[in-house]
């Protein structure tokens, strides 16, 4: 039997109509069962905390269970190896941190590409670091510290949470721009350096601000500058370090991404829900509590933002030359 031309090419576009019909489909049922969100932190830090806010809201409005699920290690490399090998359905997700553009240059050699391999979702937030030093430190401002740390050079310990981390990277960030010299000393994350700065073993640290924030308030330790472009509502008489370090801006970034080839419906369908989330008046004061200003956008927005980052961090690293432990 033969089939008329016309009626031939008819058929064969509906079959290749298909699989776009079907994702169409998943994309508007989606989700049907539960969703993981991998975080790469323990419980109770920033980056756990954020997820935690964005997950309830997607639970409430996609009537399916949004799981926190916490796989720690190597800052956050071993919860976006997990992600990167999962499949593509958008039932498990990646809580994107900052850590993840700075690795990309650090370690050449991951398991896994993260701008090749992690499609972007929507960026949820920016949060502040905070220039804090231990109140022996004799300064009150970052033109004071800078002068201070030129006139002892290689005199002052700056701790962070890890080598390759924002605060250490933040911290490699300022002495580029400055010229200052200053002793980077890694620690096992925010809580051990933290302990070291307030008993004075060392001086400074740009933290993260949720570490640090009740301690600043308490007068164990002295704020000198935010680290983002504009101040902070949870420390609005804290000035911006670009105030005099001008074009200074380094901050924690967090946001969603997917496996590589996810359907665009689904992520689109994420992304709608998430900046719905970031507008809502309740949800705007939680991530203020945390010192994070909302970043709504689309999923090309928060991929541009992922390549700008990624691209900063690399010259720092090159011209600090640092290396990965």
């Amino acid at each position: 039997m033969k089939f008329p031309r016309r009626k031939f090419l008819h058929l064969a576009a509906g079959v290749a109509a298909l699989p776009a019909v079907a994702q169409i489909a998943r994309a508007q049922s989606y989700p049907t069962r539960p969703v993981h969100i991998i975080v790469g932190f323990p419980p109770g830090q920033t980056a756990d905390i954020s997820a935690r806010l964005i997950g309830q809201w997607l639970s409430g409005r996609l009537n399916q269970p949004f799981v926190i699920d916490n796989r720690p290690g190597a800052s956050s490399s071993v919860a976006t190896e997990l992600v990167v090998h999962a499949p593509p359905d958008g039932y498990t997700l990646l809580y994107v941190v900052s850590s993840n553009f700075i690795h990309a240059t650090l370690y050449p050699k991951l398991g896994y590409n993260f701008i090749r391999d992690i499609d972007p979702v929507a960026s949820t937030a920016r949060t502040p670091l905070v220039m804090e030093v231990n109140p022996s430190v004799p300064v009150t401002t970052v033109p004071e510290f800078i002068a201070y740390a030129k006139a002892n050079p290689g005199k002052l310990n700056m701790a962070s949470a890890g080598n390759g981390n924002s605060t250490h990277m933040a911290g490699e960030l300022f002495k580029m721009m400055t010229g200052v010299d200053m002793i980077h000393v890694p620690y096992r994350g925010s809580a051990p350096a933290l302990t070291d700065l307030l008993g004075g073993q060392v001086q400074v640290m740009f933290d993260v601000m949720t570490s640090s924030i009740e301690y600043i308030r308490a007068d164990k330790l002295r704020a000198l500058g935010v680290t983002t472009a504009t101040r902070s509502q949870a420390l609005p008489n804290v000035p911006t370090v670009g105030d005099f370090v001008p074009g200074y801006e380094a901050s924690a970034v967090g946001g969603i991404g997917v496996p590589k080839h996810t359907p665009t419906g689904i992520v689109d369908k994420l992304n709608l829900e998430i900046n719905a989330a970031l507008v809502d008046p309740k949800m705007k004061l939680r991530f203020a509590e945390l010192g994070g200003t909302p970043v709504p956008g689309s999923s090309a927005d928060f991929g541009k933002l992922i390549a700008e980052e990624t691209e900063k961090w690399a010259k720092v690293i090159k011209y600090a030359n640092i290396k990965a432990e």
